[in-house]
């Protein structure tokens, strides 16, 4: 009998080491030098002082220990309302982790498996074709049929040849625009189904696999999480990752009474001057308050709103091999596919790439602090995240700029969170 509890004692003491949840610290605690992070706080307000950027919110913390946790800088520079470090952020292109790691649930209850073909999903991305010719001038082009079936790893790795409407090559973003397939922010009604279909219609930018091309595979990913599971993404999201990992500021559609707390969006005028936005990007076709406008649009790949502190645990949770708060949503092996490359062999501008993730590798460390391991993402409006395990440490960067962070910025923010470790 008293071997047995104390192999319970054992088992729980493991399953509780390995679902870390995010505590308020000190940054002695969390192995941080109090006086080192004072540097982020002295470069962060020079980054205003100098107009780069108008304000600016950061959450770091190892081992699940909060080091730093704060908000510099304006909300409105007009009138001079600082920006809080719990404003509600639009996250873009952070919404695809949330989505790939929606896959990856249902790949792990047997739902899919990561070599079926799209096609099996939706019927649509069956016999595709491959862009060989294109003509600006009318927009017709000639094409061969692709050389296999787009698969749900293709998606995952944006290797599949989809490319972004708005965003992406001008063959694509003609191609698209004539069969109105958008990049999905602004888009108010309808649903991912009618629009992914007639998605797996047009043809690809380069054979599945061949090359990595940043595209709306994620959209894709979204509208097979819908199809499988039978409900919308904005109800998987909530009922299978918000609720269970106490995501309480997640959205698609911000709630009124949250709806104060969303973030100013700013861009930068020809001359320099930081304005706040209100045609969003993409051309104009996104207005800036799209989290606060009622939609039934949930692109997977760029829709929700989300808080430093929500996708901290997001974060903390993949760190925790999938656990957090005692509620696991993968297992560790399902964290490692995620998170290891998984294109070695195929071309791609932007390095390693797993899962849903960009990775550091002994590829492309040279010149960066962060560990081999480390995964990373970010959004269009100037949001990034990494994820360091051999530090165990997570750590998010927050701006709302249409512009994009000037002068080297980002990395200057990672480089001052290495150099403040004590240990």
């Amino acid at each position: 009998m008293k071997k047995i509890l104390t192999l319970l004692l054992l088992s729980s003491s493991i399953i509780s080491a390995f679902s870390q949840t995010i505590i308020n610290s000190t940054p002695e605690a969390a192995g941080f030098s109090l006086e080192r992070l004072k540097r982020l706080d002295r470069s962060m307000n020079e980054w205003i002082d100098k107009g780069y950027i108008n304000g600016a919110a950061a959450l770091i913390m190892r081992n699940g220990k909060i080091a730093y946790y704060r908000a510099n800088g304006f909300n409105d520079l007009d009138n001079k309302l600082p920006l809080q470090k719990d404003g509600i952020f639009r996250i873009a292109s952070q919404t695809k982790a949330i989505t790939s790691v929606a896959i990856m649930m249902l790949f792990e209850e047997g739902k899919l498996l990561l070599t079926d073909p799209v096609s099996m999903y939706i019927p649509s991305f069956k016999n595709q074709r491959v862009l060989v010719n294109f003509n600006e001038k009318d927009t017709t082009f000639t094409t061969v049929p692709a050389k296999r079936e787009i698969t749900i790893k293709d998606l995952l790795t944006h290797t599949s040849g989809i490319d972004y409407a708005q965003t992406g090559s001008k063959e694509a973003r003609a191609i698209y625009s004539k069969n109105n397939i958008t990049a999905g922010l602004g888009v108010k009604y309808g649903s991912l189904l009618p629009a992914m279909t007639n998605l797996g219609k047009l043809p690809l930018m380069h054979h599945p696999g061949e090359k990595f091309t940043y595209g709306l595979n994620t959209d894709v990913l979204g509208c097979l999480v819908e199809v499988i599971s039978g409900i919308s993404l904005d109800k998987f999201f909530k009922t299978h990752i918000f609720t269970p990992l106490g995501m309480k500021d997640t959205y698609f559609n911000i709630p009124k009474n949250k709806a104060n707390r969303l973030v100013n969006l700013y861009t930068k005028t020809q001359q320099g001057k930081l304005v706040k936005s209100y045609s969003g990007m993409l051309n104009g076709t996104a207005p800036s308050n799209f989290p606060l406008i009622p939609h039934t649009y949930f692109t997977g790949g760029a829709g929700l709103s989300s808080t430093l502190y929500d996708y901290a645990i997001f974060l903390q949770m993949l760190l925790n091999d999938g656990v957090y708060n005692g509620k696991r949503l993968l297992s560790r092996n399902a964290v490692r596919m995620m998170t290891t490359n998984q294109i070695e062999d195929i071309p791609s501008i932007i390095g390693p790439f797993g899962l849903g993730f960009r990775i550091v590798t002994d590829q492309n460390s040279v010149g960066s602090p962060a560990q081999v391991g480390t995964f990373s993402a970010g959004g269009a409006f100037a949001t990034y995240y990494w994820v360091d395990p051999k530090e165990k440490m997570v750590y998010l960067f927050y701006c709302q700029l249409q512009s994009g962070v000037p002068n080297g910025i980002v990395e200057k923010f990672r480089a001052l969170t290495y150099q403040a470790l004590n240990y």
